[in-house]
């Protein structure tokens, strides 16, 4: 098998079972991981910005923290992943710079959940995403991104505690470079989204 053959995502048709589409964005901060995990779970090849950094972004990019970082997302990514025969996602990775954050909400319109995606070794990168998710009333659940060379290894109750986080909002870890690790945060949010619209019919 040839390279080009092997690292190309295999091309799965939309089932026609399909009747359910939910646009879900992947927010965090950048270098977090957000393409990397649209990546792992699309099911068809993912459409994404990445270009290469430039010198055009030096002081302008905090790189502190990415010494391997040598592309960047300039608009966003997109996938698409079926959870089963009804239910579609349709994924939207956002820029994580601080420059390109005026998309943000132009994403978020229509937007039924979303992920956000944290680094430990950069935490405060995820404060404006929970911010704007908040703004917007969007629910969210918050995936941990474990890298390699992150010696901190922060429990789940005290990356909760620094962001503040309430706990109804749902925290777990992950490794966006993984399908099933990645296809687990969706669930979370999906059921997140489920259990959240039982609440409001129960109240209505």
């Amino acid at each position: 098998m040839d390279s080009a053959t092997s690292e190309a995502p295999a091309r799965t048709p939309l089932a026609d079972a399909a009747e359910t589409g939910l646009k879900i964005v992947i927010v965090g901060g950048f270098g977090v991981g957000k393409t990397t995990l649209v990546r792992s779970v699309s099911e068809i090849r993912p459409l994404n910005t990445e270009e290469v950094m430039t010198q055009a972004g030096a002081g302008v990019d905090d790189t502190a923290g990415l010494r391997n970082k040598t592309t960047t997302t300039v608009a966003f990514d997109f996938g698409r992943i079926s959870l089963n025969e009804q239910t579609v996602l349709y994924l939207f990775g956002a820029p994580g710079q601080e420059r390109f954050w005026f998309l943000w909400d132009r994403l978020f319109s229509g937007t039924l959940g979303a992920v956000v995606l944290v680094d430990t070794r950069r935490m405060a990168d995820s404060w404006y995403a929970i911010d704007r998710l908040e703004h917007h009333r969007t629910p969210f659940v918050v995936a941990v991104n474990r890298f390699d060379d992150d010696a901190s290894r922060f429990s789940l109750d005290e990356i909760r505690q620094a962001l503040d986080l309430p706990e109804d909002v749902p925290l777990v870890d992950c490794d966006a470079r993984l399908r099933e690790s990645g296809k687990n945060v969706l669930i979370t949010l999906v059921d997140h989204l489920y259990q959240q619209a039982l609440a409001r019919e129960m109240t209505a």
